[in-house]
């Protein structure tokens, strides 16, 4: 029996929300949602947080693999990060926090093992079996819906997995404007993402909301990122250039606080989300200085050629021991047979061991490798 007061009191923020907010009242779904006391945004929040996927975040690269600096960021603070500056933005513009912080929690689930080399690495071998592109924000979503909880997915709303899907910060906008869908049209977007690379390269927020989380995931990275590259000595704070240092300063803390201020001076009481001009030229300019000092130095041309040939090794011997039903391999023992037969039989051979590889931790990815060298050698 929920207690109806209790309820009431759970929804008391929707009452004080922006009118370009999403009320939780709002919320679709793609399955009955069963009630309880949380409202429907919050038990979002819950779902993913208490994800495996989530968990996986701690072993998962950010920029730096296999770093020895236990102060260099993992995939796990990323997301923390874009959390709390995306909800300081939507508090700050009466928008819902609690759509916020599910969207932005959960936005990277579906990132592979070694950051965005390895992102690089699985679509190509996606490509090259005719499974589509693969894109870390479509599979976060796959996963939510259809792999988390042995393949039933964890029932989570349209409008948080539309902001996980539409999450992708490298597309950088000075001006972010929801657009409005269905659930069908979400699907279908969804759907063409995979084939279609005009809809990936295109996809926007149903809602204030998820505009917020996409801002939010590139400050949450160019300012860390640069933290990171100075505590392993690849730049120096004095090499960030003047045209940015002078617009957004030359730390974490300046530069997220410079941003977030002038989203709220620029986006308070409109339904859309705007930077202004100078911010934005400077946030460009900061990013192309981080492609080219950071980014491009994360992992020499002979690390990338061989953690490569690790992917597609372990690819191409997973598909053999689904072929062969080798109850020897982990992709058999432990995933397979832990799944739902309607993911078994609607999946192909290759989908399946592109969400198990994509779900690895980087260690986990090179223990099997050694693994499977060994038994060769």
């Amino acid at each position: 029996m929920i207690n109806e007061e209790i309820k009431k009191e759970m929804n008391k923020h929707n009452s004080n929300l922006s009118k370009y907010a999403c009320k939780d009242t709002e919320a679709i779904y793609l399955k009955k949602r069963d009630e309880d006391i949380r409202t429907s945004y919050f038990r979002d929040i819950d779902r993913i947080l208490y994800s495996l996927a989530f968990i996986r975040y701690q072993d998962k690269t950010q920029v730096f693999p296999r770093t020895k600096n236990d102060h260099v960021s993992k995939r796990m603070i990323h997301v923390q990060l874009v959390s709390k500056i995306a909800r300081t933005i939507g508090r700050a513009l009466g928008l819902n926090e609690d759509l916020i912080e599910a969207a932005a929690l959960g936005h990277d689930l579906g990132h592979t093992p070694f950051g965005h080399q390895g992102e690089k690495f699985l679509n190509e071998i996606s490509l090259e079996y005719n499974e589509g592109y693969f894109n870390h924000n479509i599979e976060s979503v796959r996963l939510l819906m259809n792999i988390e909880n042995y393949g039933l997915g964890l029932n989570i709303s349209v409008q948080v997995l539309d902001a996980i899907m539409c999450h992708n910060g490298e597309f950088l906008l000075g001006n972010y404007e929801p657009r409005k869908k269905t659930k069908e049209e979400f699907l279908e977007e969804y759907k063409n993402s995979y084939y279609d690379k005009e809809v990936l390269n295109h996809l926007k927020p149903m809602i204030l909301e998820g505009c917020v989380v996409r801002v939010s995931d590139l400050i949450g990275y160019l300012g860390r990122d640069i933290d990171d590259a100075i505590r392993l000595n690849i730049i120096k704070r004095e090499d960030i250039p003047n045209m940015v240092a002078d617009v957004l300063g030359v730390t974490t803390k300046d530069i997220v606080n410079t941003c977030i201020m002038d989203i709220i001076n620029n986006s308070y009481g409109k339904n859309y989300i705007k930077l202004s001009d100078k911010v934005f030229k400077a946030i460009l300019d900061l990013k192309k200085f981080n492609y080219q000092y950071i980014y491009s130095k994360a992992m020499s041309d002979e690390e990338a050629r061989v953690l490569k040939n690790k992917f597609k090794i372990l690819f191409e011997t997973y598909l053999r021991d689904i072929e062969s039903n080798n109850m020897d391999s982990p992709i058999v023992n432990s995933y397979l047979e832990s799944m739902i037969d309607d993911y078994k039989n609607n999946n192909t051979k290759e989908r399946i061991v592109l969400d198990y590889m994509a779900g690895m931790t980087d260690d986990y990815l090179l223990k099997e490798y050694e693994r499977i060298k060994g038994k060769k050698s």
